[in-house]
C-alpha cells in the first residue's frame, strides 16, 4: 500500500538519522594475513543534505545528489566540491543520478505524481534540462540505470504492474513501455528507493531490478531492454520496510543482494544472497557469513573481479568472495557505494547522511 510504503519510508529515513553518529575517522579491517585491508577517506562536501544518489567516475570524478535538491560534482578526488544543483529544484528529493564523465550526467528525483522527475546535464552542472515528468499520480519512480546510451527507470507498480520508463538516447528523452510483458506485483511488493542500486543494467538490453514489502522479495530479469520481464522468488527476508535494497552484478551471470529492514539496521536476518546465473537463482548467505546489519548499497570494486563492497547505516563490509562470505571494516553510515573507472584512475566512493561522503582506499 502506498500509504504504508511512504509511512515506513519516512519512518526509516528519520531512524537512520537520529542513529548516525558523523564519523571522526576512517575504519579500517584487514581481510586476513595476508589479504587487504580496506578503509574510507571521508571527503565531506560541506553540505548537510543525505545524499543517496551517486555517481562513481573514476578515482577523481564523481556526483552526489540528494535531499533540498542538491547536486554536487568532484572532479579532484573529493579535495573541492561544486554545488551544480538544477534550478527549481529545492523541494525535491533526488535518489538517484547516473553520470557519463565529469559533464554529462542524469539525476532523477522521487515522489508520487509530478514529483517524480529525470533531469539531464551536458556541461557539468552549469545547466540542466528537464526530459521527464511522471504525470500519474499513482506512480512512483526509485532509481534508474543505463548500459550505453539505454536507460531504464523504474516505477513501484501502477494497476498492478511495475512500470519501466525507456530512454535510447542517454536521458535526452524518455517513454513509458507498455507493461504487457511485466508479471504481476505481489500485493504490498514495491521497490526501495535508498541507493539507486534497486535496478542495475547488465550487458547488451540485459537488466535487474529487486523488490521488497511482500510475503517475499524478488529479482525481475530483462534479456530485451525493459519489454519482457521474469521474476525469480528471493530467499531473503521481505516485509512492509524489508526486502532486498541493492543488486550488484559483475557481467551477465555474477550477481549479489544486499537488504535487510531499514527499521532495524544494526539487525542483519537473511540479508544476502548471491547469484551465479545471471539472477535466475539466488542463495542464501549465511547469517554468520553475512554483513552485520541492514545494507542498502552494494558495488563490485574494478581492481578484483570478487571483491564486493556493501554499505549502510550501522556500518560497511567489504566481501574477497564474490559475496558468499562479508568483513565489516567500518561503523560509519552510508547509504550508497558506486566503482567506477581502470587501472590507477579507477575509484568507490560513498555517501549518505549528514552530508557524509568517503572514497575507499585499499591498503595491504
Amino acid at each position: 500500500m502506498r500509504t504504508l510504503r511512504s509511512a515506513a519510508l519516512a519512518a526509516g529515513i528519520l531512524l537512520a538519522v537520529s542513529q548516525m553518529v558523523p564519523a571522526q575517522a576512517v575504519g579500517t579491517s584487514s581481510g586476513g594475513r595476508h589479504g587487504p585491508s580496506y578503509e574510507w577517506e571521508l571527503t565531506p562536501p560541506g553540505s548537510a543534505s543525505q545524499f543517496r544518489g551517486l555517481a562513481a567516475v573514476s578515482a577523481d570524478v564523481a556526483w552526489i545528489a540528494g535531499s533540498a535538491g542538491q547536486v554536487l560534482r568532484t572532479t579532484d578526488g573529493g579535495k573541492k566540491w561544486k554545488n551544480v544543483s538544477p534550478a527549481g529544484a529545492e523541494a525535491l528529493q533526488f535518489r538517484d543520478i547516473e553520470a557519463f564523465g565529469s559533464e554529462q550526467a542524469v539525476a532523477m528525483t522521487i515522489g508520487n505524481g509530478e514529483d517524480s522527475r529525470i533531469y539531464r546535464t551536458a556541461n557539468g552542472g552549469k545547466t540542466w534540462t528537464e526530459t521527464f515528468r511522471n504525470t500519474d499520480a499513482t506512480a512512483f519512480y526509485d532509481c534508474l540505470d543505463f548500459s550505453g546510451s539505454h536507460g531504464l527507470a523504474l516505477s513501484d507498480p501502477v494497476d498492478g504492474k511495475f512500470r519501466i520508463a525507456s530512454s535510447s538516447n542517454g536521458g535526452e528523452s524518455w517513454t513509458v513501455l507498455p507493461n504487457a510483458g511485466m508479471p504481476a506485483a505481489l500485493p504490498g511488493e514495491f521497490a526501495f528507493a535508498a541507493s539507486g542500486t534497486c535496478l542495475v543494467s547488465g550487458p547488451g538490453r540485459t537488466a535487474w531490478f529487486a523488490t521488497g514489502g511482500g510475503d517475499r522479495p524478488r529479482v525481475f530479469r530483462t534479456d530485451d531492454g525493459g519489454l519482457h520481464w521474469k521474476a525469480t522468488d528471493s530467499p531473503m527476508a521481505s516485509g512492509a520496510a524489508a526486502g532486498i535494497f541493492s543488486l550488484a552484478f559483475r557481467g551477465p551471470l555474477f550477481g549479489v543482494a544486499v537488504g535487510g529492514d531499514f527499521l532495524k539496521p544494526t539487525e542483519a536476518v537473511n540479508a544476502a544472497s548471491v547469484t551465479y546465473d545471471g539472477g535466475r537463482s539466488w542463495k542464501l548467505v549465511a547469517a554468520d557469513k553475512a554483513p552485520k546489519g541492514y545494507r542498502s548499497g552494494s558495488a563490485f570494486v574494478p581492481w578484483s573481479p570478487a571483491t564486493v563492497v556493501a554499505v549502510g547505516p550501522s556500518g560497511s563490509d567489504f566481501s574477497l568472495d564474490g559475496g558468499r562470505s562479508w568483513t565489516q571494516f567500518y561503523d560509519g553510515s552510508f547509504d550508497s557505494v558506486e566503482c567506477a573507472g581502470h587501472g590507477f584512475h579507477a575509484g568507490c566512493w560513498a555517501s549518505g547522511a549528514n552530508g557524509a561522503v568517503g572514497k575507499l582506499v585499499r591498503k595491504h
